[in-house]
């Protein structure tokens, strides 16, 4: 059966063919395939509106012997794996396998992110609803709808430097202009936020305060306060990526959404990487007419997210099994984050992290002033490490050599090597 079912998949993908009475064959090909000639394509195309940038380093594929302290995503072990088969499995004998879902997403799934947020509420704040909610796929998506819809061709967005590469991309695809301002340890600073839109005339901020992708920054409550107060001030919009709120360590997310009573505040939530990276699912939540603004550009563009994965999230976030492994989850990445600043400190003395990350999956770390990122990059996956340089999440001029290194990713038996080897290439490149 084994040997039929391998015969079976050769002969679907064209390599062998069968024969009757005779047996099966591998299929000829010709000796000399023809070259397809795509220069045409140059001319129709011309050069691009706006230069997109490529696939960032977190997204690359690696060879199966490197150690990837480069990816966006948590370890497979560190999902909640078997929640998840057993969600799919349900799901697919489901009639969610057999309709189509609503544009703004499953009901109850909208229920359930609706009311995860106003947990968080102040006494004061009205409570969202399922009604202000729109499911998408990935949170990546639910950014570039709401950049095309609030800020399209030759439009300002300010952001903070360094910021997520995804939302300097989703900018560059709705022809906005990014407006950077200086990341800071405890979030960015409001004079610097009231400056950059008053100079821009930009009414549409874009900032992660949980465990800012790269930095593993969060908001004090003092940024927090004013930053609204800027917003409600100019009537200006803020995008608000909580893509880290299952990833806090030595303390919770606080949306800021929670403390919104404005409609300024737009909310966007992931499951992907808690979940898994194969159920891409997202929540916006938005109130007032800027939520039936962004619905519009988001059905034009996907329609609807896939029901089957709508229902297998909901199915995992709704049972018990969820709740305990957020609870180890939480442990299992203070354990590995706190290897691997032991491990940088004992064997990259080095490189420099200015304050240990709260949450999220990255330490950020400041290189010597005349080690070139990219440089050091190519000399660790010569070596069979992969990191990121940071200059990938600088939406303008890097301030400084900086690394991303994922702790949430890598075997946590290969740190101690992998950042010998970080650590030795550093020495390496300083001595030349």
């Amino acid at each position: 059966m084994t040997v039929q079912k391998a015969l079976h998949t050769l002969a679907g993908m064209g390599l062998v063919e069968a024969r009757p009475g005779a047996g099966t064959y591998v299929r000829r090909r010709p000796n000399r395939p023809k070259q397809p000639d795509f220069s045409w394509q140059t001319l129709t195309l011309g050069a691009p509106a706006e230069r997109i940038p490529t696939l960032s380093t977190p997204l690359r594929d690696i060879p199966a012997d490197a150690i990837g302290l480069h990816s966006g995503y948590p370890a497979r072990e560190l999902l909640p794996e078997r929640a998840v088969r057993a969600a799919l499995v349900r799901a697919s004998r489901s009639e969610a396998a057999l309709r189509r879902a609503p544009a703004t997403g499953l009901p109850d799934l909208q229920t359930w992110f609706a009311a995860e947020l106003s947990e968080t509420a102040g006494p004061d704040v009205t409570a969202v609803t399922g009604r202000d909610v729109i499911v998408v796929p990935g949170s990546q998506s639910g950014v570039c709808a709401i950049l095309r819809s609030l800020a399209g061709r030759g439009q300002p967005v300010v952001m903070e430097s360094p910021t997520y590469w995804g939302a300097t991309a989703a900018a560059a695809q709705a022809g906005s202009t990014t407006v950077p301002i200086p990341s800071r340890p405890g979030g960015p600073d409001p004079d610097d936020l009231a400056r950059a839109l008053d100079a821009s005339g930009a009414s549409v901020f874009y900032a992660q305060p949980n465990f800012a992708n790269p930095t593993g920054v969060q908001w004090s409550a003092e940024v927090r306060e004013r930053v609204l107060q800027v917003l409600r001030t100019r009537n200006a919009f803020m995008i608000e990526d909580d893509w880290a709120h299952d990833f806090g360590i030595d303390g919770p997310a606080l949306p800021l959404a929670s403390t919104d009573d404005s409609g300024a505040v737009i909310y966007v939530r992931s499951l992907t990487k808690s979940v898994s990276p194969a159920l891409r699912v997202a929540a916006i939540i938005a109130r007032g007419p800027v939520r039936e603004r962004i619905a519009a550009y988001h059905s034009a563009d996907a329609m609807y997210v896939s029901p089957i994965l709508q229902a297998a999230v909901l199915d995992v976030v709704l049972s018990p099994a969820w709740r305990t492994h957020r609870r180890y989850l939480t442990d299992a990445l203070r354990i590995r984050r706190d290897l691997l600043l032991d491990c940088l400190r004992d064997h990259a003395p080095d490189l420099t992290v200015d304050t240990p990350p709260p949450g999220g999956l990255n330490v950020w770390a400041r290189l010597p002033h005349t080690v070139d990122a990219g440089v050091l990059v190519r000399e660790c996956e010569r070596r069979g490490v992969i990191i990121a340089a940071g200059d990938e999440w600088f939406p303008a001029e890097p301030s400084g050599p900086f690394v991303r290194l994922n702790f949430a990713a890598p075997d946590p038996a290969q740190v101690p090597g992998a950042t010998q080897i970080i650590g030795a290439a550093i020495r390496g490149l300083l001595q030349r």
